[in-house]
């Protein structure tokens, strides 16, 4: 039984209005300050954990202020030093036996030992990292094997809230949920042949038993269950019966003698048949996501089981989008509301996700254009709307200016100049199937093998080198105005001089020129392109201490002029290798920047990719003849349920081949792919058509590789040898087995050497000598095969190529 009464009214003891999470960095990154000098050696576990401390403090009190109640458990309690599936692995001791020193004799992990099992140290490579679902979070993945111990090992939950409620909040935890906990998860090494983690679901609910009554003890009266892989055709596949798996997991749960409510969220999509089993378990609340998911049918007969089933719950409607900055549009928010209201026991106004995907308040933000500004809605703004939501749900006559406003202000965007511009649509209006395709491969690589003269097993870079302090100093100096333009250009002159030269001394036969001038990837795009708008303090955790500042996508978008030539002739001239011409995709601009919700995203994709196609063009005619368009978010932002997929991998494949097929023949167009599973995307992969991609596959020892191989995937590939994602140098036999194991899946002819990602995080104490490693590592292989493959360029370089880039 709960510890606490049901909410069966609006008088009682449910809430009318919440958020599933909050941003947990902090307004100025104090959480990532924090971790990063921990890590550096400038403060120790205490100060560290001191500090994060204070941003949850500084959380619960600024949700209270926006108007969530303190004593009724609608603030949640979901902070995380480093990531909330660790948190959920350390919590129920999942703890890899290669980190078990890390636990102490009281079963806690501190924010030292998280932060080494995430990063890995010397041999003890650290947990993979992938994709939270089709977001740009990256979650760490569990490793779960027949012997892994479940218990309730690590109380940090617990004491948060205790902390909570010592400060005069009583806060509504927020955990994994048991189901996505170990859907996410993989078999650890050695587990034996058809072992799933899901088949120790009954031992972990034993952990979870434990944890909810740790929680109840404390006097938590609810506890929010996140469950998003019911969401998610991938994250279900190969479970027979899904619904009776709910079923019996909650049913267990539910029946415990002593625990908290119970609201079992499922964000990032759509519910559908599982919203029945899982209410009739007897779960007090579920949160739905009804932006991306579907309004539940609950009206006339077809509605009828359900409605019995919702009978006496809680029911958490997320109608403010956790993942988007645009103000919502709150007449047709309270409508989906009421339209829930005759099923459930209790309707509360809700975000659709955590809120941990956008930044945390537009007033941060005065350079905006103040038109622009005021369609925005950041995480402050939406916990605003779902409280007015929630008070419309008492009262709609006294909310009734917010909603007038509201609708003026939806309105008032959809008018505004840039957001529709002519030109650019009479020129999507105007392409023809012809403008999407590129010779045939064969045909291109003859020709760039005759240019290129590479060698076999060429190496390369991914793109960015480290940005020192040096770079970032330089940056902020030229955007106060205290370094001038021609100062600062000279600089990076400098910088790309560096790099490159460091490159030649490496031995690398494909150049890159390190991106000294970007400050992130989409955002330097963006700040060259109309119908975007940059944030000076919008951050967003991707993974770990990494921030990022996703653009706005908020009209028509028109490349005005070049924007990457310069630096690529730069570079050029001044080796006689060849170097890349570096792009972002279209795919990934839009996944990584928050985009316009008025029109779909396919058609939005285009216009990117006719910008890009331009300065692919410009690139081309200035003599480059290595491209690199990459797309890490490919995979990102695959629907989650099959149905949908067809017209994503159609729009974004095409997208794709719009910003390249514009290439000659002669020149490479390579493409880059990160932290995704890609088993589901390989034949869009392959749709692509570049001529080299580039995967992650470090820390998954390849394991990408043998299924591109089984697709018969043709062209070039490289499989990330360099895990940059952690601190650890690779040494030359490490990444000599990876790529072994790589040359014994697909023709060595076809395998490029290359990081798995860009070196941007990293220090070069780190990157030069695990790229050593990697130069070192190609060469052996290379002479290993030596006579097995036919191949140019028998010295390990490429043959001189003149200052403007063409092979002489």
């Amino acid at each position: 039984m709960s510890t606490t009464d049901h909410p069966t009214d609006r008088t009682g003891t449910g809430w009318d209005a919440t958020v599933l999470g909050y941003p947990r960095t902090g307004p100025r990154r104090e959480a990532k300050k924090a971790l990063e000098a921990l890590w550096a050696g400038r403060a120790d576990v205490a100060a560290t954990e001191e500090a994060l401390a204070a941003v949850r403090a500084r959380t619960l009190r600024r949700l209270n202020a926006l108007g969530l109640h303190a004593h009724d458990a609608s603030i949640p309690s979901a902070a995380s030093s480093y990531d909330h599936v660790l948190d959920a692995a350390v919590a129920v001791g999942a703890v890899p036996p290669r980190f078990a020193d890390v636990v102490g004799p009281d079963g806690r992990v501190d924010v030292a030992g998280r932060s080494t099992i995430a990063r890995g140290r010397g041999a003890d490579a650290p947990l993979e990292m992938t994709k939270w679902f089709d977001t740009n979070y990256h979650y760490l993945v569990p490793e779960i094997g027949p012997g892994t111990e479940f218990r309730f090992a690590d109380d940090s939950s617990v004491r948060e809230f205790s902390e909570a409620l010592a400060d005069g909040f009583l806060t509504r935890p927020v955990l994994v949920g048991p189901l996505t906990f170990l859907l996410l998860s993989k078999p650890a090494d050695g587990a034996p042949a058809g072992f799933r983690p899901l088949d120790r679901m009954d031992d972990l609910l034993g952990a979870y038993a434990d944890l909810l009554a740790a929680h109840a003890a404390a006097g938590a009266t609810w506890v929010q269950l996140d469950e998003p892989a019911l969401v998610s055709d991938s994250a279900t596949a190969g479970v027979a019966d899904l619904p009776g798996l709910v079923r019996r997991t909650y049913e267990r749960l539910t029946a415990l003698p002593q625990r908290p409510q119970l609201l079992v969220a499922a964000p990032y999509g759509d519910l559908g048949e599982l919203l029945e089993p899982l209410a009739r378990t007897g779960v007090e609340g579920v949160g739905l996501d009804l932006v991306r998911g579907r309004l539940p049918e609950v009206d006339g007969e077809a509605g009828a089981g359900l409605r019995e089933a919702l009978r006496g719950t809680l029911v958490v409607g997320g109608v403010v989008d956790g993942r988007n900055v645009w103000a919502g549009d709150l007449p047709r928010a309270l409508a989906s509301l009421r339209a829930l209201e005759p099923a459930a026991a209790h309707v509360a106004a809700g975000t659709s996700t955590s809120l941990l995907h956008v930044p945390h308040d537009v007033a941060d933000e005065p350079q905006l254009d103040e038109r622009l500004r005021s369609w925005l809605a950041f995480a402050d703004q939406k916990v605003a709307e779902v409280v007015v939501l929630g008070r419309a749900l008492r009262d709609e006559t006294a909310v009734a200016d917010a909603l007038a406003a509201s609708a003026r202000v939806r309105a008032d965007r959809a008018g505004a100049p840039g957001v529709v511009r002519p030109e650019v649509r009479e020129r999507l209006a105007a392409l023809t199937p012809e403008a999407f395709r590129r010779s045939d491969y064969a045909v291109r690589r003859s020709a760039q093998e005759e240019v290129l003269g590479l060698p076999l097993l060429p190496t390369t870079s991914i793109g960015s080198f480290p940005q020192t302090r040096e770079i970032r100093a330089a940056r902020a100096a030229h955007a106060r105005g205290e370094l001038a333009t021609e100062s600062y250009e000279e600089f990076l002159r400098a910088e790309v001089d560096r790099v490159v030269a460091l490159q030649e001394d490496l031995g690398f036969d494909v150049l890159v020129h390190g991106e000294p001038e970007r400050n992130d990837m989409v955002q330097y795009f963006a700040e060259h392109l109309d119908g975007f708008a940059v944030t000076r303090n919008g951050w967003v955790q991707s993974y770990g201490s990494r921030c990022v500042r996703p653009p706005i996508l908020f009209g028509d978008v028109v490349r005005p002029e070049p924007i990457t030539v310069r630096w690529a002739q730069h570079a050029q001239s001044r080796t006689a290798r060849p170097v890349k011409g570096m792009l972002t995709g279209p795919v990934t601009i839009l996944a990584w920047s928050f985009v316009r919700d008025d029109q779909p995203l396919g058609e939005t994709a285009r216009q990117v990719a006719l910008a890009l196609r331009d300065e692919v063009g410009d690139l081309e005619a200035a003599g480059t003849r290595v491209v690199q368009v990459d797309e890490p978010a490919l995979r990102e932002l695959l629907p989650l349920r099959e149905a949908d997929q067809g017209a994503y991998l159609e729009w974004s494949v095409g997208s794709f081949r719009l910003a390249t097929a514009g290439a000659g023949d002669a020149t490479q167009v390579h493409t880059h792919l990160c932290y995704s599973e890609f088993g589901e995307v390989i034949d869009a992969i392959d749709g692509l058509d570049a001529d080299v991609t580039s995967i992650e596959a470090a820390r998954s020892r390849m394991e990408v590789v043998p299924d591109l191989a089984r697709q018969g995937f043709a062209r070039g590939i490289g499989p990330g040898v360099y895990d940059i994602h952690s601190p650890r140098v690779p040494g030359e036999e490490e990444v000599a087995d990876l790529l072994r194991l790589a040359v014994a899946a697909v023709p060595a002819r076809q395998v490029w050497v290359n990081p798995d990602c860009g070196l941007k995080t990293r220090g070069y104490a780190e990157v030069e000598p695990a790229l050593r490693a990697l130069v070192a590592a190609a060469r052996t292989v290379r002479a290993e095969l030596d006579g097995h493959e036919g191949h140019h360029g028998r010295d390990g370089r490429a043959p001189a190529v003149g200052a403007g880039g063409r092979a002489g």
